[in-house]
């Protein structure tokens, strides 16, 4: 019988891309809010400063993550297509390249030779591909899925703090989104780092931190900009 193990790595991709996501949803989201809340604006007007930012932040994070993405697959894409080259040309220089890897990691020079022999004959260009540029299937760039998930995310993000302001009285969208808000970003920075195996209260407090700084921020903005006019 096979030993099956689900190891944490093969979320990394798309968990990042859904972190990202939900939390800067979250953040750009309430701060726009409350900024816009704090200069004493109609709820009229502070929902369609949400609205907009929930449709223009989703779509920036689509494409930002896209192209990012694209960059390190097109990376990706070159090394192996190098590899690729010398593996058909300089086979021997490739073979004793891998076996200097090996070695290096603790095996002795025979049973590196051998092992790096029995790995480029069953398959080389994946030997290489992992062992000399680090790239396996779990960490391969996506960047469909990375920018479909970021969106999608983003969009649940942002709808958060958009519907605390929906339901809460103008006067007191700031204080209520804020700590709804700080509120989502812990549960947030909880549910990531159990789904990544990390530590959760040090995901919680790194998430609530920069949150509760981007609120005051702009929200001193919005009362200086409200008491100015």
């Amino acid at each position: 019988m096979h030993h099956l193990e689900n190891h944490r790595t093969e979320r990394i991709g798309w968990l990042r891309a859904a972190v990202l996501g939900a939390n800067d949803g979250i953040v750009s989201t309430a701060s726009l809010v409350v900024g816009v809340a704090a200069a004493e604006t109609s709820r009229g007007s502070i929902l369609l400063a949400g609205v907009a930012g929930l449709v223009a932040g989703a779509m920036s994070m689509a494409a930002g993550e896209y192209v990012s993405v694209s960059s390190q697959s097109d990376t990706e894409n070159a090394d192996l297509e190098r590899e690729r080259e010398e593996l058909a040309t300089i086979p021997d220089s490739e073979l004793k390249e891998l076996t200097e890897i090996y070695i290096s990691r603790g095996l002795d020079e025979s049973l590196a030779q051998q092992v790096a022999k029995q790995l480029t004959e069953h398959d080389a260009l994946g030997a290489h591909a992992r062992d000399e540029l680090g790239i396996s299937e779990m960490t391969t760039a996506r960047p469909t899925q990375a920018a479909l998930t970021s969106a999608a995310t983003f969009a649940v993000g942002a709808a958060l703090p958009l519907a605390a302001t929906f339901l809460t009285p103008v006067p007191q969208v700031p204080v209520v989104v804020s700590i709804l808000s700080l509120g989502f970003l812990a549960l947030l920075g909880g549910i990531s780092a159990h789904a990544g195996g990390a530590l959760i209260s040090k995901a919680v407090i790194r998430v609530t931190f920069w949150g509760a700084i981007a609120l005051a921020a702009t929200a001193g903005i919005g009362y200086l900009f409200g008491v100015a006019a």
